[in-house]
């Protein structure tokens, strides 16, 4: 008996059944109820690169990483401006429709400030950042499917061109 084919048989039909009940044209699709923001570090983020033109260092904590049940990514990023200045945004990003949904917002204090009525927004929009976009195409997103927690961070740390650590930790 060829037990490998029909286990990968099997895990490509569970596939195809989670992109169905997620997939972009789904009207029943409906997102789990978001849980509180997290508390997050500033000490341990995993670095996502921005392009050449933002001067922010953006990165995300790899604790705050969740893949729901709803297929949403969820995550804490934290940006830094060159006077040391930092900001945290919680976050979602619905990878089957590329869409992005802010949550919460944080300040140099870290206390979060909820989002009264969050939308979802194509990651390409033009907000005031791109560390959606960047973090969805270097890892948080793997062709429009989200996977694990691990493997975002995986493909995220692969995906360093640098190993300094700019967050002056």
């Amino acid at each position: 008996m060829h037990v490998k084919p029909i286990f990968a048989l099997g895990a490509l039909l569970l596939a195809g059944a989670a992109w169905a009940q997620n997939g972009p044209d789904n009207p029943d699709w409906v997102e789990d109820k978001e849980p509180p923001p997290p508390a997050f570090s500033r000490d341990k983020l995993v670095p996502v690169e921005m392009p050449s033109y933002v001067t922010l260092k953006v990165g995300v904590d790899p604790q705050t990483l969740s893949v729901g049940a709803d297929g949403v990514v969820r995550y804490v990023m934290v940006m830094r401006n060159s006077s040391g200045s930092v900001n945290a945004v919680y976050e979602g990003i619905r990878c089957v429709s590329d869409e992005v949904k802010t949550y919460a917002r944080a300040g140099n204090s870290g206390q979060w400030t909820l989002v009264e009525q969050p939308q979802w927004k194509p990651v390409n929009d033009n907000m005031p950042s791109r560390h959606a976009w960047a973090f969805a195409r270097q890892g948080g997103c793997e062709a429009r499917l989200s996977t694990s927690k691990d493997a975002i961070i995986k493909a995220l740390q692969q995906g360093k061109k640098s190993t300094r650590n700019d967050w002056g930790n």
